[in-house]
């Protein structure tokens, strides 16, 4: 997991060329944008959809990511996209199996397994991404050719969105590389992430952020945290949250003191959001262990995502081996998966 943290920049790198050498999509069947996936193969998606849905003009554009046997409605004009890393992922053959005939167009991101035998078999477009990775590893696989290959090569957003995706693309990648090598460094002074699982070690981290933006790397967070250092962790959105789930940290009060609040920010930030977000912090500082706050860096939106996704795998790396945890494997999910086969 080290080495796969390590050369995430390199992976994002690929990532792009596998899009721009990805098949031309038809605009006129992509009036609707369903992207089929689970867990590490379908935050791709999730991250695409966060992204574009901060721009005021996305051509009209639909994205909808869904995460069950179950898809949304699709028709000729909707473009279905199935991803899944190991081409095996039950949920998602489900769901691609029955909209694939009804689709307008469907792309396939897989390195191969049922869904790729499929997609070779009826011709369909495919990309295909290097194996020998954990799929949450392979999110530069996933989102990246996504992102090259509809927002630029194919333009369906706009020309507006093209052009800031390939200004961001490059400051993306030029930051990663930078912010890898930073926290890269193990145990050091001046290493972030490596503190932040120190501060972290021995309570409950929930992760806070706006609704807008950053809700797909708030899930990031909390995905890496749970499969990387197997550790609870929780997380919520505002302004939701302010309406419901602030008032539960009164009680129990033995139990709440346990539980370490971390705001993520960005400077787009809506002004109300960011306001409630300093109150909120101070309300919940009265009763949580500790709380901290941590601001994306760069310029582009795709930088600053980037540089919060980045900061939170380092994080959940080093708390793995505070903890003794193999970061790598993931044994409680791959015996669910074995008792479901059996059924």
């Amino acid at each position: 997991m080290y080495s796969a943290i390590l050369n995430f920049p390199r992976y994002a790198r690929e990532g792009v060329e596998l899009g721009r050498n990805s098949p031309l999509l038809s605009k006129s069947k992509a009036k609707r944008i369903v992207i089929l996936g689970m867990g590490g193969s379908a935050i791709g998606g999730d991250l695409l959809r966060s992204y574009i849905q901060s721009f005021p003009g996305t051509g009209g554009v639909d994205i909808h990511v869904s995460r069950s046997y179950t898809p949304p409605y699709v028709d000729a004009k909707t473009t279905v996209i199935a991803s899944s890393y190991s081409g095996n992922t039950e949920e998602t053959l489900a769901a691609y199996q029955s909209v694939r005939d009804v689709a307008g167009q469907t792309l396939v991101i897989t390195t191969g397994g049922t869904l790729g035998g499929w997609a070779d078999a009826a011709g369909t477009r495919k990309i295909v991404p290097p194996g020998g990775l954990q799929p949450r590893a392979a999110l530069p696989y996933s989102f990246f050719p996504l992102l090259y290959s509809l927002a630029v090569k194919s333009e369906l957003f706009g020309a507006e969105v093209r052009e800031a995706t390939e200004r961001g693309i490059d400051e993306a990648i030029a930051l990663l590389d930078k912010l890898t090598k930073k926290y890269s460094s193990g145990p050091k002074k001046g290493n972030t992430a490596f503190a932040l699982a120190e501060k972290i070690n021995g309570s409950i981290p929930v992760i806070y952020s706006a609704s807008d933006r950053l809700d797909t790397v708030n899930l990031r967070w909390r995905g890496q945290i749970q499969e990387n250092a197997k550790y609870l962790a929780f997380g919520n959105l505002l302004p939701e949250m302010n309406h419901n789930e602030i008032s539960g940290w009164g009680h129990p009060r033995e139990l709440v003191g346990k539980f370490v609040a971390i705001f993520l920010r960005d400077r787009d930030d809506h002004e109300r959001v960011a306001r409630r977000i300093d109150i909120t912090r101070r309300t919940i500082a009265r009763a949580a262990g500790a709380s901290h706050e941590i601001r994306s860096e760069g310029e582009s939106l795709l930088a600053r995502m980037f540089s919060l996704i980045c900061l939170g795998d380092w994080t959940s790396y080093y708390l793995a081996v505070l903890n003794g945890a193999d970061p790598s494997p993931v044994p409680l999910i791959e015996n669910l998966k074995k008792q479901l086969a059996k059924d």
